[in-house]
C-alpha cells in the first residue's frame, strides 16, 4: 500500500473514532437543574431577567463604529502604495476616501445618530 493510501486511511479512521466519541458525549441525557438554568450574578439572586430588550440606538451606533472601523482598515493598503509608489492618484484617491468617510460621518451626526444616551 502506498503511504499516501495509507495515510489517507489513518486519518479517515482517526476522524470517524473522534466522531463516535463526540457523539456519545453530547448526546448523553442532562440534568434538568433550575440553578443550572439561571444567570449567575456572583452569588445574588438576579437582578433582572436576561431577556431584557437592547436600545435600538446603541445597536445602531454599534454598527455605525464596526462601518467605520472596516473602512479606516481599508485605508491601510493607501499607505503601503503611497511608499511603494508616490504618485498623485494614490493620493487623489486616499483623499477622495477619506471625504467619502468625512461626509458619511456628518450626515450621520446631522441625523444625531451619534447621540444615543
Amino acid at each position: 500500500m502506498s503511504s499516501l493510501l495509507y495515510m489517507f486511511l489513518m486519518t479517515f479512521t482517526l476522524s470517524c473514532i473522534f466522531l463516535m466519541i463526540y457523539m456519545m458525549v453530547s448526546y448523553s441525557p442532562s440534568l434538568e437543574i433550575y440553578e443550572k438554568k439561571t444567570p449567575f450574578e456572583c452569588g445574588f439572586d438576579p437582578i433582572s431577567s436576561m431577556r431584557s430588550s437592547m436600545s435600538t440606538r446603541f445597536f445602531l451606533l454599534l454598527v455605525l463604529f464596526l462601518i467605520f472601523d472596516i473602512e479606516i482598515s481599508l485605508l491601510f493598503p493607501f499607505f503601503n502604495l503611497i511608499l511603494l509608489k508616490n504618485s498623485t492618484l494614490v493620493m487623489l484617491s486616499m483623499m477622495m476616501f477619506i471625504l467619502l468617510l468625512f461626509f458619511g460621518l456628518l450626515v450621520e451626526w446631522s441625523q444625531e445618530v451619534l447621540e444615543w444616551i
